[in-house]
């Protein structure tokens, strides 16, 4: 299995993570949610170099060029609702793919502990596609455990790239550890060291969701 930290290259990706995670920039929600979404474009960006690619005959105004085009069936299923913007920024990037959404959400038994609830699934079927599943936060990994798990109701992919913003080394661990091995990528744009007690990563950024759509009740 492949892990890749994209924090670990100089490029301007990384400016867009330290605005993400800025306390003074995350009051504005437009610039909040734009920099998801310029995350997301960066990051299908370099997904897109794994997929499959052939030559293909392109006709112009004076003539005819090659180009090699991808030839991939990609699905990009996001978790509702911070997934959102970085949605639509893998999207801006890979318009051509199919699209699925899960919606997965805490239910808080007390102040810490907590499960994880799937409640709405819409996706295309899955197989033999690569699978593109975007969470910005991945903090425990159980949300992205289960939404997986509900994606493969709907086939069985040829490959499956776990991509988010800000993970936890523990997250990041426990994808390795039950995703399949042969079949499997995990892109951050960076990985932080815990979580705490309320499984928050630290030193993440905070709330996604709350910080791109205003707080929940």
């Amino acid at each position: 299995m492949k892990i890749i930290n994209l924090n670990d290259n100089n490029t301007i990706l990384n400016q867009f993570v330290s605005e993400v995670r800025n306390v003074e920039v995350q009051n504005d929600r437009l610039r909040f949610r734009r920099n998801l979404e310029r995350i997301g474009e960066i990051m299908a960006y370099e997904i897109s170099k794994t997929f499959t690619y052939s030559p293909k005959q392109v006709t112009t105004p004076l003539g005819t060029a090659t180009v090699n085009t991808p030839d991939t069936e990609v699905v990009i299923s996001t978790i509702l609702r911070a997934g959102l913007p970085f949605h639509q920024g893998v999207l801006r990037y890979l318009d051509y793919a199919e699209n699925a959404f899960v919606s997965a959400y805490r239910k808080y038994k007390d102040t810490l502990k907590f499960d994880i609830h799937i409640e709405y699934l819409a996706s295309p079927r899955i197989d033999d596609k690569v699978l593109i599943i975007t969470d910005p936060m991945l903090a425990t990994g159980g949300s992205m455990e289960l939404s997986y798990q509900a994606m493969l109701t709907k086939g069985k992919p040829a490959h499956i790239h776990v991509v988010s913003i800000i993970a936890s080394q523990a997250a990041v661990d426990h994808i390795a550890s039950i995703f399949p091995e042969d079949r499997t990528t995990i892109w951050c744009a960076a990985i932080d060291p815990e979580i705490d007690e309320h499984s928050y990563i630290v030193p993440g950024l905070g709330d996604a969701g709350d910080l791109a759509y205003g707080e929940k009740e």
